[in-house]
């Protein structure tokens, strides 16, 4: 089974669910849900969260959640961590995630390295393409891992480590909806909602097109097929 863990109530699936009917179980640990034994995972992806990969005693979830992440790992089963799951799959492998580091806001462009041309997570991507971006806290490469892609702001995009398990420091789930959202967290990203949304709304096409590839990449390296796509 495929399975998203969901880490924060607001920052959900978003596209990732909308644009596909992939059979998947959206689990809510900061709810109490269990995480399920590794041997039912076929595919895990990991969403943000207001909170920080290092904020272990504040939500407890995060220790059994890093423990899962080295797990799938360990038996290379398809993974993709994104914005704090790009960071937790980080923490759980070593590396440091480090507070208001790298700080990003907006739709920001990223390009791919040669290591991130060639990978198959990134088929069929641009060398160059806009994501959305929103976080204070950025990942080091873990410890083997191999980087992907990089930003102005932010050397550290998109890792691998293995052959199956992927790090994202950006969004490529976002909707308007999503950012309008997040938005209204604090006064300071509420007086900017208008001009975050017309960002993203004027290259909405482009973006969309480059998510849709990243996922459909990912889910067919899990071994689903196009069939299963909406």
């Amino acid at each position: 089974m495929l399975y998203i863990i969901q880490n924060d109530t607001e920052v959900p699936a978003g596209n990732i669910v909308e644009n596909f009917t992939v059979p998947c179980v959206v689990l809510h640990p900061y709810n109490g849900e269990q995480l399920p034994p590794v041997e039912d995972i076929s595919a895990l992806i990991i969403l943000g969260g207001a909170m920080g990969a290092n904020d272990d005693d504040k939500h407890p979830f995060l220790v059994e959640v890093k423990s899962l992440l080295r797990r799938v790992v360990e038996m290379n089963i398809p993974c993709l961590g994104i914005c704090l799951g790009g960071q937790l799959l980080a923490a759980a492998l070593g590396a440091k995630v480090v507070a208001n580091r790298w700080e990003e806001l907006g739709t920001l462009p990223v390009v791919l390295t040669a290591a991130g041309k060639a990978d198959q997570l990134f088929t069929g991507i641009p060398p160059a393409f806009d994501t959305f971006q929103w976080h204070h806290d950025s990942f080091d490469i873990p410890p083997g891992g191999t980087l992907l892609a990089f930003s102005g702001d932010c050397p550290n995009q998109a890792f691998r480590v293995g052959s199956s398990a992927w790090g994202l420091q950006f969004h490529p789930e976002v909707t308007e909806q999503i950012i309008r959202e997040w938005c209204s967290w604090d006064s300071s990203t509420a007086a900017k909602t208008e001009e975050l949304v017309a960002e993203f709304s004027a290259g909405a096409a482009w973006y969309e097109a480059v998510a849709r590839r990243l996922v459909e990449n990912f889910i067919g390296i899990a071994g689903y097929s196009g069939e299963n796509l909406s």
